[in-house]
């Protein structure tokens, strides 16, 4: 069995690798058009977050004059008053994304709003309003509170400031900012590269076969058909797995240049050799998958151009899925939702670029991946085994 499905292997390779244009047209030219049409994309990308409105804001302040406690208690947010020596605990809460927001009033607050006068000059007081800018709900209290002293701001002949001075006051680090960034808009980017390179490959591989005739002869040599289909499985997902890194490597070349470059703030290298490891295990386990979904619904289809009018609901689902990232907001995922293939893909591709995922993810994912591509192979194998499917132009 071993040696018959390396003689498919081999044969699939060949059939490839042989085929300039095709090796080009799948491999090479992928990542070198992606890196070319976003890196003349222009700069900057902004991103919406959707937030949850029943959600109860951890919120911090420090000195809250009397006059704003009824307004800001009827926010939803649960505000807690802390003393100066707590101010450094808190921002590190924020960064840590376990707070949403920081007040710090001036001591006195509304006797220096009073006796501040514009035409004199001088420094006005300043409230701080502490948040982090990759937590949606942490974006959305702060800006409630910026309004609300907006408001007051100038019905008081602008007579204090707000975020006043060269301190920063958004908590969020590089990090945190290149992986919400990324972790946003890379799993739909490396799913569409991964199924466009195992369409690539599959519907000529097997319904190409079949409409030129050349799938009857392999069929009747003395060969399992088990080893047939792991064979056509195995080389058509490793040429598949190509396309999908030099994607991926283009756009991990031009994402700089597509979102602003230097000014943007962002920076590649927070990642490490360990959280490419593990994208590498999620795209070949999803990869896997996906050549074996389309491997079947070629099997069925007579041609190549009805296997690709075929396989067009599973790349509408695919691309469904892909998305759920932008919609899914920040809270835990439920662990048996891992349990369900191409969507535990994306949310692991998200955690990881995120900085977000669980080890015990990973661990559910790729097993289950590999199990759902066992399965489909060997649904693979039984059509291969019916005269009716096989043998029918």
């Amino acid at each position: 069995m071993k040696k018959d499905m390396l003689t498919i292997i081999r044969k699939e390779f060949a059939r490839f690798f042989k085929d300039k244009r095709m090796v080009f047209t799948t491999v090479l030219m992928p990542g070198l058009l992606i890196y070319l049409i976003y890196t003349f994309m222009g700069q900057g990308m902004a991103n919406e977050f959707m937030t949850d409105d029943s959600y109860v804001a951890k919120a911090y302040v420090q000195n809250l004059p009397e006059e704003f406690s009824p307004t800001l208690e009827a926010l939803s947010a649960d505000w807690t008053e802390i003393e100066a020596g707590e101010v450094e605990e808190i921002k590190t809460l924020l960064q840590e994304k376990k707070a949403d927001v920081l007040v710090i009033f001036p001591e006195d607050f509304v006797s220096e709003v009073a006796a501040y006068d514009v035409t004199q000059g001088g420094t006005a007081p300043n409230v701080g309003i502490y948040y982090n800018s990759t937590e949606s709900e942490s974006t959305k209290i702060s800006n409630l509170v910026m309004d609300i002293l907006d408001s007051y701001e100038a019905s008081m002949a602008n007579k204090f400031d707000i975020n006043a001075g060269e301190e920063s006051y958004d908590m969020a680090s590089e990090k945190d900012v290149t992986g919400q960034l990324f972790a946003m808009l890379l799993p739909m980017l490396l799913m569409t590269f991964m199924y466009s390179g195992c369409i690539a490959v599959a519907p000529e591989s097997i319904a190409g076969e079949k409409e030129r005739g050349t799938i009857a002869t392999l069929l009747v040599t003395p060969m399992k058909r088990s080893s047939l289909a792991l064979g056509k499985i195995v080389s058509l997902s490793c040429i598949a797995l190509l396309s999908g890194i030099s994607s991926f490597a283009g756009t991990m070349l031009s994402l700089p240049t597509l979102m602003g470059g230097v000014e943007s703030g962002m920076n590649t290298d927070v990642y490490v050799l360990s959280d490419y490891l593990l994208l590498l295990g999620i795209i070949l386990s999803t990869v896997l998958v996906l050549v074996s979904a389309i491997s079947i619904v070629s099997a069925f289809a007579k041609s190549i151009k009805e296997a690709g009018t075929a396989v067009s609901p599973l790349m509408i689902v695919v691309m469904l899925i892909s998305l759920t990232p932008m919609f899914g907001g920040s809270g835990e995922k439920s662990l048996g939702m891992f349990f369900i293939p191409i969507y535990n893909s994306v949310q692991c591709m998200h955690g990881i670029f995120s900085f977000t995922y669980q080890p015990v993810q990973m661990l559910i994912t790729i097993p289950v991946n590999l199990a759902c591509a066992g399965l489909l192979t060997w649904v693979l194998t039984r059509l291969f085994n019916s005269e009716k499917v096989m043998f029918s132009r």
